[in-house]
């Protein structure tokens, strides 16, 4: 190859990186400039009633692609977009992740790194999307979970005042911010076209993984059957998951110590190879070189992983 056409390759493959990783985590309607136009009515439900629409629309548009087909059923990427908010069609976010494999790929080829680093540079990068979509699906539900307790108090104050339990949750659709208020608002819009609120509360189970949210779903049904204080229920719900969350914080404070620690060691190894690579490269060399070298470094990942594994097992306890 001549010099002008490997860096007009690298040239290319960079602009494209850049672009992908502008769109990808673009943000174009920050939320708190989000919940100051609903303020002062500039933004209303309806808008963000035609972007769920839009969101189906796209779906609809993308059944029969590859994705859906090789995914099995408990893991649909059209129920993983939904519980991410995420507006970009399966489709989209697969050509991305084929776009950032064959960078990856050609950059490997390129800088003259062991041919066999390519087909594992190529798959990280093709990854990359799917971990962005997978962590804004959890902060995503991070959030409802802690607008959960506050969400039940305002509907049990509402249920006191004297309004219905769909008036309730219509309050918390119109009064929080998102997402809580956006899965209320459904729930709150299905049971006025004729759906019944327990299959609508339901269906927001299915789309919002939340045990604490199951507790209030399960506790309306029974009500509604039996009688009793919805109101005071709520009230202990939402005690409940405070306290969870004030617990939750002091294990946090209290393990920070251990899940840095297991930081540290996990990259170290990487971080000490990077290092004699560049310094000394012919002293790492036999590492891909040699048999030996081979099974030593494949033993030191599956080392890696296991320690990872143990250590998170250790710092993550359920709360």
């Amino acid at each position: 190859m001549t010099p002008i056409l490997i860096s007009a390759m690298v040239f290319v493959a960079v602009a494209a990186l850049v672009g992908v990783l502008a769109f990808v985590f673009r943000d174009n309607t920050p939320q708190t400039a989000t919940r100051l136009d609903l303020l002062v009515g500039k933004r209303s439900r309806d808008q963000e009633k035609s972007q769920d629409i839009l969101r189906k629309q796209a779906f609809d548009g993308d059944k029969k692609n590859l994705l859906e087909t090789l995914t099995p059923k408990f893991l649909t990427p059209k129920k993983m977009f939904e519980q991410a908010d995420c507006h970009i069609k399966p489709s989209t976010l697969t050509g991305i992740g084929l776009v950032l494999a064959a960078i990856g790929a050609t950059a490997t080829v390129l800088v003259k790194l062991p041919i066999y680093l390519a087909p594992f540079n190529g798959l990280l990068l093709f990854s990359l999307p799917w971990i962005w979509l997978w962590n804004k699906r959890r902060s995503r539900l991070a959030r409802f979970a802690s607008q959960l307790s506050d969400a039940l108090e305002l509907v049990a104050r509402a249920l006191r005042a004297g309004h219905s339990l769909a008036a309730g949750m219509h309050v918390v659709a119109e009064e929080m911010p998102s997402p809580i208020a956006d899965e209320f608002s459904r729930v709150f819009e299905e049971q006025n076209l004729g759906i019944p609120i327990e299959e609508s509360m339901r269906s927001m189970c299915e789309r919002v993984p939340n045990l604490d949210l199951r507790f209030f779903v399960t506790s309306v049904a029974i009500q509604r059957q039996t009688g009793g204080d919805l109101a005071e229920i709520l009230d202990k719900i939402g005690y409940v998951i405070r306290e969870r969350f004030r617990i939750l914080g002091q294990v946090k404070a209290l393990t920070g110590e251990g899940r840095l620690s297991g930081i540290v060691l996990i990259a170290l190894p990487f971080a000490l190879f990077g290092f004699m690579l560049n310094a000394k490269p012919d002293y790492v060399e036999s590492l891909w070189t040699t048999d030996l070298g081979k099974k030593m470094s494949i033993a030191a990942i599956i080392a890696q992983v296991l320690g990872a594994l143990v250590i998170r097992k250790i710092v993550n306890i359920k709360v």
